[in-house]
């Protein structure tokens, strides 16, 4: 699996951060994500596809 985030679409509202925290985080100075690993472990694959799928701006895109 593979995470890829576009930090120009995203609109820091930190869903993802609330679905998977150890794989998403937010810069302090806008709140906009911040991608801890690009290559996260097998096990966390529901909640990264959760994150993906209630970020209002489509901002992560999960490739399996």
């Amino acid at each position: 699996m593979k995470v890829i985030i576009d930090q120009d679409k995203c609109v820091a509202s930190g869903q993802c951060v609330t679905a998977a925290a150890d794989v998403f985080d937010q810069r302090d100075e806008d709140g906009i994500v911040v991608l801890l690993t690009d290559n996260p472990p097998e096990e966390r694959a529901a909640d990264i596809h959760q994150a993906a799928a209630v970020c209002p701006a489509l901002a992560i895109v999960v490739e399996d």
